[in-house]
């Protein structure tokens, strides 16, 4: 971390409207950093419990955004997505001369759209996305950085101020963000969910089922568990009001849906043409992965490793084929659309790392991708799971379209009750699969 001016640290005020965990966690990161001015707020009914929470702290907490606002050199509105024109309207018109303000929502259109709304003319919008969650070490984790209007002495300050995270900073225009953040946050959701919402409709929980044993299979139901144990409208936010989110979701759901087709019709040499092409598109040829793999560590290591989280207890040898429709539809959706996920680690998140990790990881393999290639054509067993993972996904896809909230959050919810049982375990193992791969990603 640089060298910070100590004057600068004891003077500045710091702002933060929204204390939810990732307000919590700013607030507490920056103050246990050294500036000693960090002023927080949430909705005024928490007031009193927001006060007792951090008494003692030296956090000062105040009863609503006006009183943040006024007093503050740097904002930050730390609240969803959906509620974000509302807080600002409210609290925005009362923001201090020549101030700089910033937004922790995922989605910047809607949070652009509001500050130039709301905003006094008179200050600087810089704003901000860590890609993690609030129980994720933000050190060597991407931390995008956004100068919409701002001058280059703000947006030094902004780096000073937000350089005690530790984060690996990008500096992107919110249209970049938001292009990106569809792929690595609303598309890898949706496939998530997707083979959650399967199982659920199967009755079947995947850690006792012989064809999710493995590495790769571990990944799939230990992330989706990892989800639906959190809140829903984080992941609504980032599908629905993202103006880049629905072609990428459409047309995850009709990969999933072409190969299907193709699978069901045994058309063998059309299917694997597709998959080679997209699989060549993404990671490139086997000549080219082979040079590539000798000067690069793979984004996952080995399926040795990952088989330690496990949920279950069948043994690997009495594991099935399994198609990996959803790796396979990820891979050939990038392929249709052009999109080099490698470029879009600039914006990663641990699940992005992981899905690209899985996908890269069954590509690579030779004997893994014909062996998903001849269950995907052939194993009658698994087709009516890979069925409802292709009816699971058009559900998702469309209830992203219509940009139904409460759609989203019904679904979520029935899904996340069918597993609840088991999200303490699954909390725990996938903590430290989450902890394996940053810290792998902030390793120099």
């Amino acid at each position: 971390m640089a060298a910070l001016d100590t004057r600068e640290m004891e003077s500045l005020q710091l702002g933060i409207i929204g204390m939810g965990d990732m307000g919590k966690l700013y607030a507490r990161t920056l103050y246990n950093a050294g500036w000693k001015n960090v002023n927080v707020c949430d909705m005024p009914s928490k007031y009193e419990q927001l006060k007792k929470e951090f008494e003692n702290t030296g956090i000062k907490v105040y009863s609503d955004g006006h009183l943040v606002s006024r007093k503050c050199d740097w904002i930050l509105y730390s609240v969803p997505a959906e509620f974000i024109d509302q807080v600002v309207a409210t609290y925005g018109p009362s923001t201090k001369v020549g101030a700089i303000v910033a937004g922790q929502t995922s989605v910047k259109a809607p949070e652009i759209a509001a500050f130039e709304k709301h905003l006094p003319d008179d200050v600087h919008i810089i704003t901000c996305h860590s890609m993690h969650g609030p129980a994720v070490n933000p050190r060597g984790q991407p931390l995008v950085v956004i100068n919409h209007r701002g001058t280059e002495d703000k947006l030094a300050l902004v780096v000073r101020i937000l350089s005690c995270f530790e984060s690996e900073m990008a500096f992107l225009s919110y249209k970049e963000h938001d292009r990106i953040t569809a792929d690595t946050q609303a598309v890898t959701h949706m496939a998530f969910l997707s083979m959650a919402t399967t199982w659920k409709h199967q009755q079947s929980f995947p850690w006792f089922d012989p064809t999710y044993t493995g590495g790769i299979e571990n990944v799939k139901v230990n992330m989706a568990m990892r989800i639906l144990s959190n809140k829903w409208h984080v992941y609504a936010g980032l599908a629905i009001l993202n103006p880049s989110a629905k072609a990428q979701v459409r047309q995850y759901s009709l990969s999933v849906a072409a190969l299907f087709k193709l699978m069901i019709q045994e058309k063998e040499a059309e299917f694997v043409s597709r998959i080679r092409a997209a699989g060549e598109f993404v990671f490139g040829s086997r000549t080219d992965r082979q040079q590539r793999d000798a000067s690069r560590e793979p984004i996952l290591l080995d399926d040795t490793l990952l088989d330690q989280y496990s949920l279950g207890s069948v043994p690997k040898d009495k594991r099935k084929p399994n198609s990996h429709l959803s790796l396979l539809a990820m891979v050939d959706c990038w392929y249709q659309l052009r999109m080099n996920p490698y470029s879009h680690m600039v914006c990663q998140t641990p699940l992005f790392r992981f899905w690209l990790g899985i996908s890269e990881y069954l590509f690579r393999n030779e004997e893994f991708l014909n062996d998903a290639i001849q269950a995907a054509l052939y194993d009658k067993e698994i087709r009516e799971d890979d069925m409802e993972f292709m009816m699971s996904a058009r559900g998702w896809q469309e209830c992203i379209e219509l940009g139904s909230m409460d759609g989203y959050r019904i679904r979520f919810e029935e899904t996340a009750v069918f597993f609840q049982d088991r999200f303490s375990e699954a909390a725990v193992i996938g903590k430290r699969m989450i902890d394996m791969i940053t810290t792998k990603t902030a390793q120099p």
